[in-house]
């Protein structure tokens, strides 16, 4: 992929939802949520504090995170859907 974030800006992609219920009902795609579970494709170099020094990110690219349901700016690069979003839209990582 020929893009990097800018600042504090995380690029992830949305992990699929579930199929099926735990019951084993199918669930159509108009009665489907957006998942709020993604991977971290790209982060930005980190944001600057009030003294100008650079203060590194705590995610990473490869990391499964969750985040807020109307978190981030969908955007289509290379064919892709992505979500880019800033670090403190993400609520945590998943291990």
């Amino acid at each position: 992929m020929a893009f990097r974030p800018l600042h504090d800006r995380v690029v992830v992609k949305r992990l699929e939802g579930e199929e099926k219920t735990k019951g084993g009902i199918i669930i159509p795609d108009s009665a489907k949520e957006k998942p709020q579970e993604g991977k971290v494709v790209s982060v930005g170099p980190g944001a600057r504090d009030e003294s100008g020094k650079l203060v590194a990110l705590d995610v990473k690219a490869g990391d499964r995170v969750l985040f807020g349901k109307w978190s981030g700016t969908e955007v289509k690069i290379d064919g892709e859907d992505l979500l880019i979003m800033k670090e403190s839209d993400i609520l945590g990582i998943v291990d």
